[in-house]
């Protein structure tokens, strides 16, 4: 593993506070999607971001990301992964992730890769196909970066990638990318730990491709999404891995 399976910590965190401005769609005529249009004065042309969620899916934080995402002149799309069936910040310490990635919370809702790989496909297709997207940059936080990581190979549609703490990412599917990484970690994460970082360096080394990990001090698993914003070393952690990828997308992606 490039990253541990989720834990406890990623069923943690805080609700920030906001009015999300975009709108829910389908995809493919099957799954939710949040989309976030940028002003017409500053959006970039023939580009837009896939936002691949953690296990909170659609949610105030998401959206609230994907409006600022936008805000930047990202056309941005939020991908409901988890198919209706996101986890809750009061579901904390009673959820059996492995079972809940499995069998979903109904029991035949899974949330693994032969459920999760059609509806990130879809979303790549929607983009492409209905918005007229030439190139796609992802971000996928925790759970997301592992899918994330599974479309980003050659032909399956995304051209840039940033991981916020993430989880679940094998070492072949990490090998396997085919353009730019950013990464921001987390100092304190069981998830992705310090032999895991050395270890996803040494593979982004050798693919020869622009890669970039930059270390959060002071925070913990799922900062860059569900920080505590009354804390200022969170705050700013958060705000800096959000500055640490649209660089990245303002740099790889126009």
């Amino acid at each position: 593993m490039a990253s541990n399976p989720p834990g406890k910590c990623c069923t943690t965190g805080f609700k920030h506070e906001g009015t999300p401005t975009g709108k829910v769609v389908k995809v493919a005529g099957k799954w939710d999607a949040y989309v976030a249009s940028p002003p017409a004065d500053k959006a970039h042309k023939d580009v837009a971001i896939l936002y691949i969620p953690d296990i909170f899916g659609i949610w105030q934080n998401s959206q609230l990301l994907a409006d600022q995402f936008a805000s930047d002149g990202y056309y941005t799309m939020v991908i409901d992964i988890l198919n209706g069936d996101p986890l809750t910040l009061d579901q904390f310490g009673t959820v059996d992730l492995p079972k809940y990635i499995e069998q979903g919370s109904t029991g035949d809702n899974p949330h693994n890769p032969p459920a999760i790989d059609p509806i990130v496909k879809a979303a790549i297709k929607a983009l492409k196909e209905e918005h007229g997207v030439k190139k796609i940059g992802s971000v996928g936080y925790c759970f997301g970066a592992k899918y994330l990581a599974r479309q980003f190979h050659k032909g399956a549609g995304i051209d840039v990638g940033f991981f916020a703490h993430p989880s679940f990412v094998s070492e072949d599917e990490l090998a396997a990318i085919c353009g730019p990484l950013s990464i921001a970690a987390a100092e304190t994460d069981s998830i992705f730990p310090v032999d895991m970082r050395y270890k996803s360096e040494e593979i982004l080394k050798k693919t020869a491709l622009p890669y970039q990990i930059n270390l959060f001090s002071g925070v913990t698993h799922g900062f860059a999404v569900r920080c505590d914003l009354s804390d200022r070393v969170q705050k700013f952690a958060k705000e800096q891995a959000y500055c640490q990828a649209v660089a990245w997308f303002n740099q790889y992606l126009l």
